[in-house]
């Protein structure tokens, strides 16, 4: 009985020339060529996927040329190489061998990206529609951005984005949300995250490290500021907006706020709330990021313009086209004050060196034609049938109701009589029926600001925008069947439908 193989370490191995003839015949058959190439692919695949396990002996480079059908040189070339990468390892007289150097692991691309949770109705909010992204409309600027772009239009561009579409962007904020819109600060970005992150960056290398966050509000700021060395501040709200006592008492000089329309509460931020925080801001040198995410999409009246129009100085602007077109293309933009543009465009530029040229290209041609306007005033028209639809369908199937917040953006707040039980209750039936939904209280930064726990009302943030009517009604009717409501009629909904 022969004894088995041993490497040149002296620990055993396994002969494995039939399973390495059959992994590497396939790139015996490439071209001439290609041929070496090929074989040094294929061998070091099989090395790393594990095919070929640390410790096995691989066949005499002779024994595999006959088997491949290709020349020893080819093989030995392919040995040498794959050894001096460390995939191989061998010892005069003794063979070659897989070494120890790779960890195998099967190869597999995992997506990360947040997807529906399945559920039969999804009420969860943040997500527009997206099959109203303008597939036609996009496609042919495309073409025309590809048929008219001068070659080095693709080269790194200006870390601010394209003159083109900050001068686009500025007539079309000026003209919509009445910003001080000069194209020589704005900065184009992938999106609100990016430009929260880059005025966290700034503020910290100027010495910040506490900013103010709504509370309840957006769960993402206060991680964004955290990864630029910022701890966030949780401020509270009241029926005005951002309060302004607790923030002046805080001592931040930095605040987030969302005035347009508060995400999740649904506040429109008042006149004299507004001049509130400028005078804060002032008082203290301060700064206020404005989040504008929603702030085109309002029912009952025109928009009210944007804080930033009123003290540019004092108010950094962010926007984005993730809720009138798509989040997956990744754009947005910062109109930051006049102190702080070099910093925020440097950092930009050390970040990614700047947002993609053909992107910043299309859209700026889709603004000029008047593309996106129009995409918005889809947008409008749908999202308001779908609010509309859905209120409806709460006065009719959750008697008592009250849906709070002004008649606009992507999402409500409805607050349901516990009649049918306790909140912890109402969620879990509503989950076992399939019907997915968030509390208001999820929202809160732990101060208490995502709602009371222990009040007579069930309250829930409520999306709508990816939502049919027709799935809104029986959504809002397979959760009232679901928690068997039973309260007393008589309805009370503080934002009536749209007329």
């Amino acid at each position: 009985m022969t004894s088995a193989p041993t490497g040149p370490d002296g620990r055993p191995g396994s002969d494995d020339r039939t399973a390495a003839w059959e992994l590497l015949l396939p790139a015996a058959a490439a071209p001439a060529r290609a041929r070496g190439r090929a074989l040094q692919a294929a061998l070091r695949d099989a090395v790393r996927s594990g095919r070929l396990a640390p410790g096995t002996r691989l066949p005499s480079s002779r024994d595999l040329a006959c088997d491949l059908g290709v020349s020893r040189g080819l093989v030995t070339e392919a040995y040498e190489q794959l050894t001096a990468e460390g995939y191989l390892r061998s010892g005069r007289g003794a063979g070659t061998w897989v070494g120890d150097a790779v960890r195998a692991a099967r190869p597999r691309a995992r997506d990360l990206a947040p997807r529906s949770s399945g559920a039969r109705v999804d009420f969860v909010p943040g997500t527009p529609d997206l099959a109203l992204f303008p597939r036609a409309a996009w496609a042919a600027a495309q073409r025309e951005v590809l048929a008219d772009l001068p070659h080095d239009g693709l080269g790194y561009p200006d870390p601010r984005g394209l003159p083109r579409l900050r001068t686009a962007l500025a007539e079309l904020l000026a003209r919509r949300r009445g910003v001080v819109a000069d194209p020589e600060r704005i900065v184009v970005v992938s999106g609100v995250a990016q430009a929260t992150a880059l005025l966290g960056f700034v503020l910290h290398a100027r010495g910040v490290r506490t900013v103010g966050v709504e509370d309840p509000g957006s769960p993402q700021h206060s991680a964004l500021y955290a990864a630029a060395g910022v701890t966030a501040v949780p401020l509270p709200l009241d029926d005005e907006g951002l309060a302004v006592g607790p923030l002046r008492d805080s001592g931040v000089r930095a605040v987030v706020t969302t005035p347009a329309h508060q995400f999740p509460t649904g506040i429109a931020c008042s006149a004299r709330r507004r001049a509130e925080l400028l005078d804060w801001a002032r008082s203290v040198d301060g700064l206020i990021l404005e989040d504008d995410y929603d702030g085109d999409f309002r029912y009952d009246r025109a928009p009210v313009g944007a804080l930033q129009g009123l003290d540019p100085e004092h108010v950094a602007y962010a926007g984005s086209v993730s809720k009138s077109l798509a989040p997956g293309l990744r754009l947005g933009w910062l109109l930051v004050p006049e102190s702080l543009a070099d910093e925020v465009v440097e950092r930009k530029r050390t970040i990614d060196l700047g947002h993609p040229s053909l992107d910043q290209a299309l859209f700026a041609r889709f603004v000029e034609r008047g593309d996106y306007d129009r995409q918005l005033r889809r947008c409008q028209r749908a999202y308001r049938e779908r609010r509309d639809a859905l209120v409806a369908a709460l006065a009719e199937h959750f008697p008592g109701s009250r849906v709070s917040g002004i008649a606009a953006g992507l999402h409500v707040i409805a607050a349901l009589p516990r009649c049918h039980g306790s909140q912890e209750h109402f969620l879990a039936r509503v989950a076992a029926a399939g019907i997915a939904v968030r509390p208001l209280a999820e929202y809160g930064h732990g101060t208490g600001g995502g709602g009371d726990e222990t009040a007579e009302e069930v309250r829930l943030v409520l999306g709508y925008a990816h939502l049919t009517p027709a799935r809104i009604r029986a959504g809002v009717r397979l959760m009232a069947e679901a928690v068997s409501v039973s309260c007393s009629p008589g309805v009370s909904v503080d934002a009536a439908p749209h007329q």
